[in-house]
Formats: structure tokens, sequence, C-alpha cells
């Protein structure tokens, strides 16, 4: 069963602060406006492919948020993913079916600066916070390109949309089971990442990595603070070259034996973020 990549979430305290950051790396965002609950509001990078990021703060500091509160106040960046349907009920009655925990749908909003409301659907699956192991489920009722539209930054470049998500996780066999018996995935390579200090659980031809600390680490201590989800992103380029030239704030890595260009943590609030070669991509030069 394939997965669509909606969106993923990065989480922080200060909206502004997650914004000024994209966009000293590159990466510059569109204030999206405030969500229906009235406390959180967002900012997006729209790419080619649909995908987007969603930066997620409180408006007001003071308050705790509804959706992801220790995530939001911690500043812990990555923190969950979305995935597209076609029909939210039925897939919601499929999983129901398998005996995974699902709330919803439920209807959302937000207003946009320019005045024009965006309206979704949403279901929760699996137990904990949203999407944070297993995606979040979104279908829209009004059209997706009032939700997102390919941001300026990033439209046309080699920047195509969001390849990869790296799920932090404390059992790697058992989480791996739970994406078997949900979506059917038996294709997987497991191999240690000393270089991200974990386990991984990569399902061939889906955008899923799962995350096992190795020993005590980075890993082991947001597992500790934050419980399970993701710990990374991982972006797509049609031209991994031309994506370490135009975008200085990245350095060069490796990721499962491929190239990968990491952007600075410290210069992008702590979030790791990655670029890696999707030879499938089409590079279109701006």
């Amino acid at each position: 069963m394939e997965i669509r990549v909606d969106h993923v979430t990065i989480a922080g305290s200060d909206l502004d602060a997650l914004r000024r950051a994209f966009a000293d790396a590159g990466l510059a965002t569109e204030y999206g406006g405030l969500h229906s609950n009235g406390i959180t509001h967002m900012a997006l990078l729209g790419f080619d492919d649909g995908s987007y990021i969603e930066l997620i703060s409180t408006a007001t500091p003071a308050r705790s948020a509804p959706w992801w509160p220790e995530h939001i106040s911690g500043d812990a960046g990555p923190c969950a993913w979305c995935a597209r349907v076609g029909n939210l009920g039925a897939e919601c009655e499929r999983l129901k079916q398998l005996g995974i925990p699902v709330r919803g749908p439920s209807s959302y909003h937000r207003d946009r600066p320019d005045g024009g409301r965006v309206e979704w659907d949403l279901a929760d699956v699996g137990a904990g916070e949203r999407g944070v192991v297993l995606p979040f489920l979104i279908e829209d009722r009004t059209p997706r390109t009032l939700r997102v539209e390919p941001s300026p930054s990033v439209s046309g470049t080699e920047l195509t949309g969001v390849m990869r998500v790296v799920i932090g996780v404390r059992d790697a066999v058992w989480s791996a089971a739970l994406f078997e018996q949900v979506y059917g995935w038996i294709r997987r390579e497991t191999r240690p990442e000393p270089a991200f200090g974990a386990t991984v659980v990569q399902f061939r031809g889906t955008p899923v990595t799962l995350a096992a600390p190795l020993g005590d680490g980075w890993l082991a201590e947001r597992l500790d603070r934050f419980g399970e989800c993701p710990a990374a992103f991982l972006l797509s380029s049609g031209n991994l070259d031309a994506s370490a030239a135009r975008l200085p704030a990245t350095r060069p890595g490796t990721w499962l034996g491929r190239p990968v260009l990491w952007f600075d943590r410290e210069r992008l609030c702590g979030v790791r973020l990655g670029i890696i070669q999707d030879d499938g991509k089409i590079y279109r030069q701006r």
C-alpha cells in the first residue's frame, strides 16, 4: 500500500525565529495564518511535488498548544507527519477493522493572511500524539491550492519535495511490525547508521525510515524527552551538486551509504534536515 506524504511538521516555541532560520538557509516560508483552535499558527514551505514543510508554534507563547505541546514548548523540531488520502472515511474504517485506534475524521480550518479560509478534515491514527509514528490523515474540503502552493524560494529549483521521514522509535522490530500490519510493507532493510547513532529500518519504495538508538546518545535523549516521533526529514534533490552550491548552510555527509547534504543544525534552530539525491526526479533549473 502506497503512502503519499502531504506534509511534515516542525515545532518550535517561536515561529518568527524558525522562519528567520529557514530563510537564512535559503528556504524562505510563507505565513499561513492562525488555526481554528485559536492557539497555534503556522508557516509553510511548499514544493513542486505538492508536499510541504509546516512550521508550527503558538501565537501566544504562554499558552499551551492542543497539538504537540511538549514539542512546541521544548523546540523539538521534527514532530509529526501527515499523509493525504482520497477517501478519508473509508481509510478510517479500514484502519479500525485492523484494530488500529482512530480519532476522527474531524473538520478544521485556518484563515489565511489574505482573508481566505482553508478547510480540511483530519483523522489521528494510533495512540499518543498526532502523527508521531503512524501518519495523521488529511482530506481537503476546499481546493488544495488554497492550503499550499510551491514557495518562491524552492519552486522551479532542484529541490522537489519531502522524500523521507525518519522516525525515532524505541523498538525498531515492534515498530516495523506495526507498519507491516497497517500497510503491508514487508520489503525492508535493517542496518546500523553510526553517523546517526541508530539502527535503521528502511521500507523500500516508501518514504518511511525507522531509527532506534544505538545505546546512549542524542536519539536516546530525544526519545526520553519527546517520546517516539520524527527525528529528521530528508528532502529530494534532482541535482545534489546544485543544492550544495545554492545552499551554503549545508555540509556533505552520508545516509545509508549515499551522499547527503545536512543543514547546519545550529543555524536551523536545531532541526535535523537533510537533502538526498533522487534520480527519479527531473531537475529543472529556475
